[in-house]
């Protein structure tokens, strides 16, 4: 079982109590999530622990957070599909997220690392015409090419992944 790290508010969304499992060592382990509001509307921003790979989930409702480990894995599937990763690859992200719980958050790096995230969406949704009407392959496209000073020489989310996944296939 994988984890994803929600804060309060998302915990609060979801309505479940957090888990106590550890979570099983994997590829790319562990998420954080929180919740962001856009035009009056509830969204949600994954990010990885390791790369910093970020996905966005725009627009989701009641029954969405109820179902939230399935709406990563969809929104995970299509992003690593989009981003051009080999169906191996793909499969082997995905198979490491069979199972998930959702715990309290415990990495302030991260979540400082989703502030700043947080701050770069505003303006790419902004500047793409609004939640509804920019194309939300495109904002996660540019998500994951915001240079990040977590990681090392302020290398990009996107870089951080392939080499986690390239360095894990052989």
């Amino acid at each position: 079982m994988q984890l994803i790290r929600c804060t309060r508010k998302l915990m609060k969304e979801i309505g479940n109590p957090p888990t106590n499992e550890e979570p099983t060592p994997g590829n790319l382990g562990g998420w954080h999530a929180n919740l962001l509001r856009f035009e009056r509307r509830k969204c949600v921003l994954f990010t990885n622990d390791v790369t910093l790979f970020s996905i966005f989930a725009p627009g989701l409702k009641k029954p969405d957070f109820q179902a939230l480990a399935s709406v990563f894995g969809q929104k995970l599937f299509r992003n690593l599909r989009l981003e051009g990763f080999s169906q191996e690859q793909i499969e082997s992200v995905l198979d490491e997220y069979r199972t998930i719980g959702f715990a309290k958050t415990n990495n302030r790096s991260v979540l400082g690392s989703m502030n700043d995230l947080a701050f770069q969406l505003e303006w790419i949704v902004h500047s793409g015409g609004g939640l509804f009407n920019a194309p939300h392959d495109e904002v996660n496209r540019k998500l994951n090419r915001i240079p990040m000073g977590a990681l090392r020489e302020h290398c990009y989310s996107i870089d951080a992944l392939r080499i986690r996944l390239e360095r894990n296939a052989c």
